[in-house]
């Protein structure tokens, strides 16, 4: 078994250091945020995933948690990598940063392991330079990037069962990497060189946004035809080489909405990406357009919003469409009430059901919670009875025999 530093205790790292950690290996998690680390050194958790608790409770013997990074065997790097709005481009500073701090620890024969998501040649421009520091050469230190496949509210089952990539530098680097890997993952592992691995990560969630732009765009058009998108989407599925997914108010997360950003950076030749990302960057504009004709003629209106969450049934709120939404609504004068039974921290203040409700004028459903659906209409206290559901989730009778006016995207 190997001493494994891995660095980052994120959404991510947290969890594949446990993993780790739970399979006899020796892990050493380093973070830079204080907090954080005091918190797992007190036995608690910062992070909100399902099985995470008995995961670290069964991983606590091998799992220890620090601001220092150690000597080590093998080095993981699985720290955040934002998307700088201004620029379009990834921000590598974690990543550069975390080279940085492992340089100096690394030895003839240790493996260095990037799991962070950057954009194409990141590796061989970015990060190896800064490992050579240690005056090492490549194939003296081994070197992979094995992207992460995981979502929120499944992270742990999928970081099990997934197949995963793994992109050495050399044939060497791949081999070793794959035996770390192979004491957790029961999915395939499949090796590939470094710059298709980083490729392979930006375009699977790449493929994901140009379909739900098209399914987007669908919802669109189908209005303007009267056509109800969500009986289309769900016919056309039933051929067998077609594979719709739903539209929605936007897309949000550090995957779908960012990764696009990171392939297109240093090309010229991405036409079809970047509209699609253009498509779902404005579908909070598209659902403004449509409450501000709902409370058209209400004087002051107040709005409810929600969910602020990126998807259903979980606490990430990292480019959630929601707060585009939000923001546009206030630029248009109208009070926004938010409540969301997931999300703890949040730019806008988050408050009960019936305190987001009362005195509303339209509730506009952005995420599509489980436990939205559940909502009884006739208890809401609403000055005008308006619903706007962007993800057609909701019991649209219930709500109607409550007397609400119901619009829903793509109908």
């Amino acid at each position: 078994m190997a001493k494994i530093c891995v660095l980052g205790l994120g959404y991510i790292g947290f969890p594949t250091g446990l993993l780790l950690a739970s399979h006899g290996h020796e892990v050493i998690g380093v973070d830079v945020n204080k907090a954080v680390v005091e918190t797992l050194q007190n036995g608690k958790l910062h992070i909100v995933e399902p099985g995470l608790d008995e995961l670290f409770a069964s991983a606590k013997e091998h799992f220890y948690a620090s601001t220092v990074v150690p000597d080590a065997d093998v080095f993981l790097i699985a720290v955040p990598t934002p998307f700088d709005k201004e620029t379009r481009l990834s921000d590598l500073s974690y990543v550069k940063s975390a080279a940085e701090m492992i340089f100096p620890h690394l030895k003839a024969g240790n493996l260095v392991i990037l799991e962070s998501t950057v954009s194409p040649c990141a590796s061989e421009k970015v990060v190896i330079p800064i490992l050579k520091k240690s005056g090492l050469k490549v194939g003296e230190f081994l070197y992979a990037h094995c992207p992460e496949r995981a979502i929120p509210g499944k992270t742990l089952y999928e970081m099990v069962h997934n197949d995963r990539i793994v992109g050495g530098i050399d044939a060497k680097s791949s081999e070793v990497t794959r035996d770390i890997y192979v004491s957790y993952v029961t999915g395939h592992i499949h090796l590939t060189d470094t710059k298709t691995a980083e490729f392979v990560k930006l375009t699977e969630n790449t493929f994901r946004d140009v379909n739900i732009a098209f399914a987007n765009e669908l919802a669109k058009v189908a209005e303007d035809y009267g056509v109800n998108v969500w009986d289309v989407i769900a016919l056309a599925n039933k051929h067998p080489r077609v594979n719709i997914l739903s539209p929605g108010p936007g897309v949000g997360g550090h995957c779908i909405a960012v990764d696009p950003w990171f392939l297109t950076e240093n090309t010229q030749n991405a036409e079809l990406i970047l509209k699609s990302r253009s498509i779902n960057d404005t579908m909070p504009n598209y659902v403004m357009m449509r409450v501000r004709k709902i409370v058209a003629g209400i004087e002051h209106p107040v709005i409810t919003v929600l969910g602020v969450a990126y998807k259903a049934d979980i606490d990430d709120c990292r480019e959630t469409p929601a707060t585009k939404f939000i923001k546009m609504a206030v630029n248009e004068g109208y009070t926004i009430k938010v409540h969301d039974p997931y999300a703890k921290r949040y730019e806008y203040p988050v408050v009960s059901l019936a305190e987001a409700c009362e005195g509303s004028d339209c509730v506009v459903l952005i995420t599509d919670h489980s436990v939205f659906k559940k909502i009884n209409p006739v208890e809401l206290k609403v000055r005008t009875k308006n619903l706007f559901d962007s993800r057609n989730c909701l019991d649209h009778e219930a709500w109607k025999q409550a007397g609400f006016m119901i619009e829903i995207l793509g109908m």
